[in-house]
């Protein structure tokens, strides 16, 4: 199908049975689940998909459960991580022959390095197919930064790299890659607490993580920004919709930032479980919070489920 760089796109969670085996079943209904409620896509095998505790066999499994249950209804992405570059590659190719519409190129694990050992890693998986690729640029979890001037660079010399996750959390790298590459990459907000302000500095598109417990929410939230930043939107239209953004970003930040400290995944995880919508199991090394921790996040997810838009509790 073709592949879209718009909208909400969940870095969907990867959900473990009892026995810490990958729970397929509910990883299907769960996708569904979220398209149902209007996400444009479905990004797998990603830092919040637990992607590097997952064995080759794990991952393909994880990506033929998926094209199964969408069936074509919105574009399935591969996240692309490995330890060697063969192996990305690799893992990309497999993913193309499962049916993956495009690829989220992330740099390899625990090795990071100067740029031209990052861009021969990328360029390569990059080539690997002709699927389109999303680079994934996340300097504070993988110590790798891929400076605008980088993706230009990138993005000329390879036709397939038509977007970019950004997740360095400067707001400033959106107007950067707009204004060296106008409208050549899509560039989507990978940190779910800067989503209102990427949409205004020009972003399209949102890899969200909360969006795996509250879609409808997640979904609402960028329409109503996107309409409030609408170029040829009637003034009061868009003072309307700005000021529903604003209302609706006030409600959701508190859990939005959830995404973005250390243990995101058990937290994001924690807020699904609370909304009766998977569990908080994770997979080891990581371990599922526990005392003071887990009790100052239970309390702000139950205030905000009191007070979630629509409760009439």
């Amino acid at each position: 199908m073709t592949m879209t760089w718009t909208g909400v796109m969940p870095a969907i969670t990867t959900p473990f049975t009892a026995d810490g085996d990958v729970d397929h079943e509910f990883l299907a209904r769960h996708a569904l689940w979220m398209v149902e409620a209007g996400c444009t896509g479905i990004v797998a095998l990603g830092s919040l998909g637990e992607a590097a505790t997952l064995s080759a066999t794990e991952k393909l499994d994880v990506l033929r459960t998926l094209a199964k249950a969408l069936r074509g209804r919105v574009p399935l992405v591969a996240g692309i991580a490995a330890l060697s570059t063969d192996e990305a590659c690799g893992l990309a190719r497999a993913a193309a022959d499962v049916g993956c519409a495009g690829l989220m190129v992330l740099p390899p694990y625990v090795y990071s390095t100067d740029w031209r050992e990052m861009r021969a890693h990328v360029a390569a998986v990059i080539e690997a197919t002709a699927l389109p690729c999303m680079l994934y640029n996340n300097p504070i979890a993988y110590r790798t930064d891929f400076r605008p001037a980088q993706v230009a660079e990138l993005a000329r010399a390879h036709g397939n790299l038509v977007a970019i996750k950004e997740s360095s959390a400067d707001i400033r790298r959106i107007a950067a890659i707009r204004h060296l590459l106008p409208g050549r990459l899509d560039i989507l907000v990978g940190v779910d607490d800067l989503i209102v302000e990427g949409i205004a500095a020009g972003a399209t598109g949102w890899v969200a993580g909360l969006v795996n417990a509250m879609p409808v929410e997640s979904v609402r939230l960028f329409e109503l920004a996107t309409r409030a930043n609408a170029p040829d939107a009637e003034p009061a239209a868009q003072a309307r919709a700005r000021a529903a953004t604003d209302e609706l970003y006030r409600w959701f930040l508190p859990l939005l930032t959830l995404d973005t400290v250390p243990r995101f995944v058990q937290l994001i995880k924690l807020v699904q479980q609370r909304v009766g919508h998977g569990t908080e199991r994770v997979r080891a090394p990581r371990l599922v919070l526990e005392g003071e921790e887990r009790e100052a996040a239970l309390a702000l997810i139950a205030e905000a489920l009191a007070t979630r838009p629509g409760n009439d509790a």
